[in-house]
């Protein structure tokens, strides 16, 4: 029997919060699934999946998170996923083992280059038959995936320049950016940015940023009001005591829901007006 979306929500534990105006409010289930607003982008987003690490099981790390992506989608449709860096571990040659398994994702799905994908652009390109900065649009929204590393594993600024003119093309319409590293000193493994904050200041469509990079961290930090969403990880050997992914829903009400689900339970909910 096919279950309704009440009765799949339902089934999770939730730990949520709604973010109004950078402030944060606690909101129950029944708060969340009386909310009005169509659906009008479903997209789910992992990280740090670290194929071919030494000492992991990392092969059964893609394989549980592909068929988590496909269970959910069989309840709540997904338009896209995207798989926000360290995709590989160090080792240029496994990149396309790696695909092999994401290209059993059942909808199309967007990747960045993260600090452990040492790979060259071109060879980026090559195996992804994409660039390492790239955009796409889906039913009005952006998505704006960049790359926050090089073949050297360099913790790095995402092309302001490139960044800066996207956001200027796509002013009437809300914005999505995906960045592996974090562009603040919230953590040790961020990275000082100014001239990244001072840049999305003048922004007003650029409506939330998605990092992976730090394992340990599934919550939101603000700049300019703006919510940065960390994703936990899929893979790796330290992080969350739990391997998950993050589910992104843009509503027809001007509002970002976002929750982790870990990975059967459905956590860190929080809906942030745009």
């Amino acid at each position: 029997m096919k279950t309704n979306r009440r009765q799949f929500l339902k089934g999770f534990a939730l730990s949520s919060v709604c973010l109004l105006s950078g402030g944060v409010k606690a909101m129950s289930w029944e708060e969340i699934l009386r909310s009005k607003g169509k659906v009008l982008l479903r997209l789910a987003v992992g990280s740090d999946g670290h194929y071919g690490q030494p000492n992991t099981e990392y092969e059964k790390f893609f394989q549980d998170f592909v068929s988590q992506i496909t269970l959910f989608h069989q309840q709540l449709p997904l338009q896209a996923c995207v798989v926000n860096g360290d995709i590989i571990h160090d080792q240029a040659e496994l990149l396309s083992q790696s695909k092999q398994w994401l290209d059993g994702l059942p909808v199309p799905y967007y990747v960045t280059q993260g600090n452990h994908d040492l790979v060259s652009a071109e060879y980026w390109q090559q195996v992804w038959n994409k660039p390492v900065n790239e955009e796409a649009v889906i039913n009005g929204q952006v998505l704006l995936m960049m790359t926050t590393s090089n073949e050297k594993g360099e913790y790095l600024s995402p092309d302001l320049n490139w960044l800066s003119a996207k956001l200027e093309e796509h002013r009437k319409r809300h914005v999505l950016l995906f960045l592996h590293i974090g562009q603040q000193k919230w953590t040790p493994n961020c990275i000082d940015n100014t001239a990244y904050a001072e840049l999305i200041k003048l922004h007003k469509n650029l409506k939330a940023v998605f990092h992976g990079h730090d394992h340990d961290q599934d919550g939101v930090k603000m700049i300019h009001g703006i919510p940065h969403l960390f994703d936990s990880h899929f893979g790796g050997n330290w992080g969350t005591p739990y391997r998950g992914y993050r589910i992104v829903e843009v509503l027809s009400n001007r509002q970002i829901r976002t929750y982790i689900m870990n990975p059967l339970e459905k956590m860190n909910e929080t809906s942030h007006k745009i």
